[in-house]
């Protein structure tokens, strides 16, 4: 299992999600630009000293974060308000890559297209969304227990 972030903009929510990572094993891409230089003291708080124990892969681009994702065979799943399943009906696999789009504008509609699978957090009607670890967090949680917790 695999998280991505499309161009994170929020270094506090970055750093919380790779340390995330770092306790669950799983890997973490990062697909430029970020909004954040990775000595931000934000970022470095909240990831605290896990960010020297997760696995972080960084890619210049869009486009070469997809050229490798073809390359590797995983397929994209994205968390979206704009999703059309919720997360917990999907069937998830453990190549895929769980990616989040940017806190203040999610993703181009282009890579939106690009998802395999687009899955949403029910919440509250007039309620917009959850923070983004959190939503890492949960939908995270429901792909872990399918592909590896539950035999």
């Amino acid at each position: 299992m695999r998280i991505a972030l499309f161009q994170p903009d929020i270094p506090q929510n970055t750093g919380t999600i790779l340390r995330f990572c770092a306790c669950l094993n799983v890997e973490a891409h990062i697909i430029e630009p970020a909004g954040f230089p990775t000595s931000d003291r934000h970022f470095r708080r909240s990831g605290m000293d896990y960010l020297d124990q997760v696995s972080i892969v960084r890619h210049d681009s869009w486009l070469k974060f997809e050229q490798w994702r073809k390359t590797a065979g995983c397929r994209l799943i994205l968390l979206t308000t704009k999703g059309e399943r919720p997360y917990f009906e999907q069937r998830y696999q453990p190549t895929d890559v769980l990616m989040l789009g940017r806190e203040s504008a999610g993703v181009p509609d282009d890579v939106a297209a690009a998802a395999d699978a687009r899955v949403v957090i029910p919440m509250q009607p007039g309620l917009r969304s959850l923070n983004i670890a959190m939503a890492a967090a949960v939908v995270t949680g429901e792909a872990l227990r399918q592909t590896q917790f539950a035999q």
